[in-house]
């Protein structure tokens, strides 16, 4: 009996001792967190969209705290970035606004399916079976993945194609992420023009695809006054540096493929 007595004396002892060094290590070796990081994260609009660069607002804030800048928050906007600039103590600086915009015009009116499709409603399904239901290879397949990837409501399919509501987009890019067909671009903010096609065959082609696509036809590229707009592999496309939003090529564009965007 003594013995028994004696074996679960020494386990006590032996449990008790190592509390006592877990306490101890968990108190002399702890990495205190800089307050600044939960005071930051209150100030994030908690999307967790990763727009920022980071991995959510969480490690978004503690980057800051470290000396990231604290204007790449992009649904907190300025507001988030001046709120942030008070508790580090820096510059705001300028914050850039950006939209979603969906680069296609391939709705029913335009465009039609070549199968039915009767799988999970999801683009990315869908684009696993012969490129998608889209008689566009290359176009938008309807099936809202970027609806159900936006936490603003701020896209909705409409007519088979998706749309962007400019007043709710925060340009967070969840939406950009999800579309398999890689046609949702984000944006800076701003009167330039956006090509809404991303068809690569010849014109032809495109043009028995979707009535609205980009058939290649360089009248564009020829008459835009700063060199901003060239035809490669048979889509237009716009080099932002050079452009002047002068608008000559929407104006000229025969298929009504380009887009400027008046916020």
């Amino acid at each position: 009996m003594s013995s028994i007595i004696i074996a679960v004396a020494t386990l006590t002892a032996v449990g008790l001792l190592g509390a006592v060094i877990l306490v101890l290590a968990a108190h002399f070796m702890q990495v205190r967190e800089d307050e600044r990081v939960g005071q930051v994260q209150e100030c994030l609009p908690g999307a967790n969209c990763g727009a920022c660069g980071y991995a959510g607002c969480a490690d978004y804030a503690k980057a800051i705290v470290e000396g990231a800048p604290v204007n790449k928050c992009v649904p907190g906007g300025a507001k988030a970035a001046a709120a942030v600039a008070a508790i580090m103590g820096v510059s705001a600086g300028d914050v850039v606004k950006r939209r979603a915009i969906v680069a296609c015009q391939g709705n029913y009116d335009n465009t039609q399916d070549k199968y039915a499709y009767e799988g999970i409603s999801s683009c990315k399904a869908c684009a696993a079976l012969y490129a998608g239901s889209s008689a566009c290879e290359y176009g938008c397949l309807g099936y809202g993945d970027c609806v159900k990837a936006c936490q603003f409501d701020a896209i909705h399919v409409e007519n088979g194609l998706a749309r962007v509501d400019q007043s709710k987009c925060t340009g967070c890019g969840a939406c950009e992420q999800a579309c398999p067909k890689k046609i949702i671009w984000i944006r800076p903010e701003g009167e330039k023009p956006v090509v809404m096609c991303a068809n690569h065959n010849r014109g032809a082609l495109t043009r028995k695809e979707c009535s609205a696509g980009c058939i290649g036809c360089m009248k564009c590229e020829k008459n835009c006054p700063t060199g901003a707009i060239r035809v490669t592999n048979n889509v237009a496309r716009v080099d932002y540096d050079k452009c002047a939003g002068c608008g000559k090529c929407e104006e000229l564009c025969p298929v009504h493929a380009i887009y400027i965007p008046r916020m």
